[in-house]
């Protein structure tokens, strides 16, 4: 078992000319598949949410991978995956969950007060409005810090596991796609504002409210840097809230973790999801309600998928034939 990684990551880096003519190969209608799926998407994306520069890198990365080299072509395979989520998360912007449904702002509120809420100089306070009293530079630095793994630690994650447990990435993969897709739903179906947003502008709703980093300003203005700010500034809903995908993702990697048996590793992942969970209630992000249902969803989503693998249908099938895709 300690070998196997060893000898997947050399087989990705061997040269091209070490593999055989036919996986060198890239046939003429794969590339003019790929073609017009870029040509497409660039064309869509400027309808839909406008031109931006980052449609274009993702864009460049994602042919120059794929004409490369046979490895580097498995690499793009494996994670377009990734790369769907990313659009339907752009895309978002284009349809704004609040022309479908009422956003929750009052209501959420006064359920996370009732719930969860603390009494402080004669007050009952919703944790977010407590924690606003009892802010600490040190807690700033490591709310910034446990925010800024949020993507990279899934991705580097689901790198990892592409070298050494072509399998298990896929079933990573699977869990991660479906896990959104289960966060998206409920963002559709139960528009929430956050806690920020109360403290800015009450219970009224402001349909064009832009993103805010909130408590994430002060791990910005601590080093000086404008990364929160940022970040943010590109949100794709500013009601989606409910449920935490924050609170999501460093539950599947602890999952598949534990799952691989990667000893002391997993401690660090633990460590990561109770301080991204604390992090999203103290920079005033999510209610500890939105933390609990981003884990129910994250639950869920591993759930559904080995029930689902568990029966080998079509999504056991289709895990299956992804899984030799990318061999």
């Amino acid at each position: 078992m300690q070998k196997k990684p060893l000898l997947q990551v050399k087989n990705f880096m061997k040269p091209v000319a070490d593999q055989t003519i036919a996986d060198r190969s890239v046939t003429k209608r794969s590339a003019l598949t790929l073609l017009v799926l870029s040509a497409g998407y660039l064309l869509l994306s400027y309808v839909l949410v406008g031109f931006q520069y980052d449609q274009l890198v993702l864009t460049a990365t994602v042919n120059v991978l794929y004409f490369l080299s046979p490895s580097s072509r498995k690499l793009v395979v494996g994670f377009s995956v990734y790369i769907v989520y990313w659009v339907i998360f752009d895309y978002m912007k284009a349809f704004p969950n609040y022309w479908f449904s009422t956003v929750r702002i009052e209501s959420l509120y006064n359920a996370e007060k009732a719930l969860f809420g603390i009494r402080s100089n004669g007050l009952l306070l919703t944790p977010n409005e407590f924690f606003l009293d009892y802010t600490h530079g040190v807690l700033d630095a490591a709310s910034g810090v446990f925010y800024l793994t949020w993507v990279p630690l899934p991705l580097v994650f689901a790198l990892f596991l592409f070298f050494t447990a072509r399998r298990q990435f896929v079933y990573f993969s699977f869990t991660f796609l479906l896990v959104n897709l289960l966060g998206f739903t409920v963002y559709y179906l139960y528009p929430a504002a956050p806690p920020w947003y109360v403290q800015l502008h009450g219970f009224d709703f402001v349909s064009d409210t832009p993103g805010n980093a909130a408590g994430l300003a002060r791990f910005d203005a601590l080093l000086g840097i404008n990364v929160f700010s940022s970040i943010y500034a590109k949100s794709s809903n500013v009601f989606a809230a409910m449920p935490s995908l924050h609170s999501s993702y460093p539950i599947l990697v602890l999952f598949y973790g534990v799952k691989n048996r990667l000893g002391a590793v997993n401690i660090v992942f633990a460590v990561i999801t109770a301080g991204i969970w604390f992090a999203a209630v103290y920079t005033s992000h999510h209610y500890v309600l939105d933390v609990l249902a981003g884990i129910a969803c994250a639950v869920c989503g591993i759930l559904i998928f080995n029930r689902a693998m568990d029966r080998k249908g079509v999504f056991y099938r289709a895990a299956t034939l992804f899984e030799r895709a990318v061999q």
